[in-house]
Formats: structure tokens, C-alpha cells, sequence
């Protein structure tokens, strides 16, 4: 038996100004905590979660006692996991800062700072005691409801400012049997196509990620030149102009889309996966004899990449 994790993603409804306002300084003194951590684990290069929470546990607790006890134990594991993936960048020299910086927080919880009531409503644990959260439920939401999987003792919140909304990250866990393989599917990946290999017979996929990547390209290009003049580089408008253009949003719906057609012939044909090895930085070392600027932009945005052995968990 193997264990299986999904997560998915449910909105609360709008939030008082009152609530919402507490939910607020629990995120700046959450951020506080882990621009401190993240900091001290690079500075003395701890990779440890257990090791950290021993050397700081006591230091956090004297800065922020209306805390739940169990805030300073998800913010080790939030800063370790953190520091740990900037650690490997700059082993890797793909790093330009000396340390991390704390750019979005998403509010860790353990099973000491949430519980579910029923299927529509969570409690949190605050500094100022114990709050009611109601949140709406979507389809995928009751698809895994329905289907036996159970809620994980963790879960993350970010807090949508705009709307007063909480952004519930909600974790699902079930246990599969994992069968032998009575064969293989080799896949294929490519700028435009996705190609698996079926009994013999090889079925391609299109995905016009050339035409994609060149129409967004160009797209963004003809935003820049004109916010640019008008507001400048770092201008507000600019950037609500880019988010409307769903350029990640589209793309990752068509390798999704394909990765879960291979995923259910593989289960069906019992088979197990088989990709190219691609090695360490495949992009940089595809691009390094060439100099045709739309040309790499294009390899960049190429569905590939290489994981690596820490990277490869439980999906």
C-alpha cells in the first residue's frame, strides 16, 4: 500500500473587516517568524526541522506568547522547507541572493490549529482564540468527499486581501494498492507534441506550445513597450495587464490534460511510465550553442525539466 495526496483548493466566503483584520496580524507575525528562521537556517546551513525547532523553539516563544505553541513548530517546517530548496539552488549557482527572500506566506496549520466541523465549516486557532471559518464547496471538493479519500491533519491558508477571503488549502489522503508493471509506456515529450507508445501502435498528442509560447511572447512584448512609456517599468497596471493574459493557466491545462490520459492507460494497461533521462539543467545545456534569442525563450518554455532525487515524493 502506498499513500496517495491531493490537494485541493476551496474559498471562504467573505469575512467581516473585524475577522479579517485578525487574520491579518496573524499574518504579519507569522511572515516575522519566518523571515527570522529562514535567515538563522542559511546562515549556519541547518537542514534539519527537528534541530531547528530545538534551537529557536524557546526564542519564538518569547517573541510572540499569544501564539498558539504549535505556530513556532509549522513555521520550522515552512522556513527549513524554505532554506532547503535555496540551499540546493545555490549548490546548483542558480541562486543570486545570499539569502532567500519571503515574498508570499501561506499560514501553515497542524491538527493543533484547525479542525473540520462537517463538510462545510473549519475552526482555527488564532491569537485570539478559537474562530469559525465557513468556505465553499465546488465539484472536485465533493468528488473527493464522495470518494472515500479523508482530510490530512495539515492544511495551508493564504489570505486573498482584495475579496477578504481566506484560500484554504485543503490536503486529501487515501491508500492505494500499487501493482507490478506487465510492461511499459514510453513517453516522448517535445515543443509541440507529446508522443506514448500503446501496444506497438505510438499516438501523438499535439500541443502547439511554438505557437503558444511565440503569441504570448510577442502579446507581452506589445504591453511592455506600451505601459512601460505611460507608467513605467514597475507599474501596478502593468502587471493586472500580464495576469489577464492566463499564459501559466493555459499551459498547464494542456499538460495536464495529457498527463492524465497517460496516467489512466497506464493504469488501465498496467504498465509503468518510462521518460527520458535528461540530466541535470536540460534547458541550459540545450541553449548553449545557440543564439537565437526567440529560439531559447522557446526551449525555456518547453514542458521538461529534470527532478531531482529530493524532489521526487509521493504524488
Amino acid at each position: 500500500m502506498i499513500r496517495v495526496t491531493r490537494t485541493v483548493i476551496v474559498k471562504s466566503v467573505r469575512l467581516s473587516r473585524k475577522v479579517f483584520r485578525v487574520f491579518i496580524e496573524l499574518e504579519g507575525m507569522y511572515r516575522n517568524m519566518i523571515e527570522q528562521l529562514v535567515m538563522y537556517v542559511v546562515r549556519n546551513n541547518i537542514r534539519s526541522f527537528t534541530r531547528l525547532k530545538a534551537l529557536k523553539y524557546k526564542e519564538m516563544r518569547g517573541l510572540y506568547p499569544q501564539l498558539p505553541s504549535h505556530y513556532v513548530y509549522t513555521a520550522c517546517q515552512d522556513a527549513s522547507t524554505r532554506a532547503k530548496s535555496f540551499l540546493r539552488l545555490k549548490g546548483l549557482g542558480l541562486a543570486d541572493r545570499d539569502y532567500p527572500e519571503v515574498r508570499k506566506v501561506s499560514i501553515w496549520f497542524d491538527d493543533h490549529l484547525w479542525k473540520p466541523l462537517g463538510y462545510t465549516l473549519i475552526k482555527i486557532a488564532i491569537h485570539k482564540g478559537w474562530v469559525t471559518v465557513e468556505f465553499e464547496p465546488h465539484k472536485q471538493y465533493w468528488r473527493y468527499i464522495n470518494r472515500e479519500w479523508r482530510l490530512a491533519s495539515e492544511t495551508k491558508i493564504k489570505l486573498n486581501k482584495r475579496n477578504r477571503q481566506l484560500i484554504i488549502y485543503l490536503t486529501f489522503v487515501k491508500e492505494v494498492k500499487e501493482y507490478e508493471p506487465k510492461s511499459y509506456l514510453p513517453v516522448d515529450v517535445n515543443e509541440n507534441n507529446v508522443t506514448i507508445l500503446v501496444n506497438g501502435i505510438a499516438y501523438l498528442f499535439e500541443t502547439n506550445t511554438e505557437k503558444l509560447v511565440l503569441g504570448y511572447h510577442y502579446r507581452k512584448k506589445s504591453i511592455q513597450e506600451k505601459y512601460d512609456k505611460l507608467y513605467g517599468v514597475k507599474s501596478r497596471v502593468k502587471r493586472k495587464t500580464m495576469r489577464k493574459l492566463k499564459e501559466r493557466k493555459k499551459k498547464n491545462d494542456i499538460r495536464w490534460k495529457i498527463a492524465n490520459i497517460i496516467v489512466r492507460t497506464a493504469y488501465e494497461k498496467r504498465c509503468a511510465i518510462v521518460l527520458e533521462k535528461l540530466g541535470k539543467k536540460p534547458a541550459q545545456n540545450m541553449i548553449k550553442k545557440i543564439k537565437d534569442k526567440q529560439l531559447r525563450h522557446r526551449i525555456f518554455q518547453a514542458s521538461f525539466q529534470e527532478r531531482s532525487e529530493s524532489d521526487r515524493g509521493e504524488s
